[in-house]
């Protein structure tokens, strides 16, 4: 699906869950992809606008349905109908006939308070508009990827796609699986903070991924459907934990579009764990993610720079100069810590 796809597990099972898990990342991109010319989701786009109901497997039924609901729970913040603009911006997928779709970009998006899609039947949907269902559709292999690993009993396993990652189970240390929470604006050096998960996912919304000069100016494929323009709204990313990778997915972009003036209330009236970026480079998190974050680069740096002798009440003083071994997910099977950030 456009990511690079890995694995820690422990037991046994760990290769036949590997298999596993490559077999369904397969059968979801074939499913749910935008920019294969035989995916299901492109033949659906095709038609969109025509009133036709096509027939679609499972996974491409679930995953619209899934889009539609978030529309709904997120008050119309998360919405797939965003494809017409990213072609517009200059991020080509297959051909979906959009130039004889009316409407598909630039309209007065009325579309915004109607369902994303119409059921015709068990197993048939019509679309009024193409979609692009992009991190939801990661999020909803890594939840169908870790089932079937479940369903063969392994103990422990984190698998990672592109940055967004589900644990479920002991780390291969008996202990929690450590994650680190990657800076956007340095991937591959220090992770801002690492955090411990457990039976969790973690996801990310960062304008670091995807993106790309449009026509003389700079532009990410992190769209507010609203405006149908890439969101600069003070943030650099969001990371979010749930115990489903698809809600992640869902919430990490739902409160990165939330915009930095605005992202602490909502993140913390929601009440789980986020953590976010500003685009000054600051990492503030909820009181959640403040639970289950180990180690803070910043608050490091400055007790570098305080001493261990200084006096204070401050609980950063004392915490180690670098950071504590993380997870890092491997190119298959396998037992060994070797080190994973959270980045999407």
């Amino acid at each position: 699906m456009g990511s690079r796809l890995r694995m820690i597990a422990l037991g046994p099972q760990a290769e036949a869950a590997w298999a596993e898990v490559v077999d369904e990342f397969a059968a979801a991109d074939q499913a749910l992809s935008r920019f294969r010319d035989g995916a299901e989701l492109v033949g659906l786009d095709r038609f969109a606008g025509t009133g036709v109901a096509i027939r679609v497997g499972r996974r491409l039924e679930r995953a619209v349905v899934t889009a539609d609901r978030a529309r709904r729970v997120t008050g119309g913040r998360f919405d797939p109908r965003i494809l017409g603009d990213l072609e517009a911006l200059g991020e080509h997928g297959a051909d979906v006939g959009l130039e004889t779709q009316p409407g598909a970009v630039d309209d007065d998006r009325r579309w915004l308070d109607e369902p994303i899609t119409r059921r015709i039947g068990r197993g048939y949907l019509s679309l009024d508009r193409p979609i692009d269902l992009g991190g939801l559709g990661k999020g909803l292999a890594l939840r169908w990827a870790a089932a079937r690993s479940q369903r063969l009993g392994v103990a422990g396993f984190l698998i990672d796609a592109g940055g967004d990652v589900v644990v479920r189970g002991d780390a291969p240390d008996r202990g929690l699986w450590r994650i680190g929470i990657e800076d956007p604006a340095a991937p591959t050096g220090s992770p801002l903070a690492v955090v411990e998960l457990d039976d969790l996912a973690i996801a990310t919304s960062s304008i670091g991924n995807r993106r790309w000069e449009h026509e003389g100016r700079s532009v990410h494929h992190l769209i507010d459907p609203t405006t149908g323009q890439p969101a600069w709204n003070g943030l650099l990313a969001v990371t979010v934990a749930e115990r489903d990778p698809a809600w992640a997915e869902v919430w990490s972009k739902t409160l990165f579009l939330a915009g930095g003036m605005t992202i602490a209330d909502e993140a913390r009236r929601r009440g789980g764990a986020a953590w976010w970026v500003r685009d000054d480079g600051i990492l503030e998190m909820t009181a959640a993610a403040r639970s289950s974050t180990i180690w803070v680069r910043d608050e490091a740096e400055l007790d570098q720079r305080v001493g261990p002798t200084a006096a204070s009440s401050s609980p950063r003083l004392g915490m180690p100069s670098r950071a504590p071994a993380f997870v890092t997910a491997s190119d298959a099977a396998a037992t060994a810590r070797r080190a994973a950030s959270s980045s999407g």
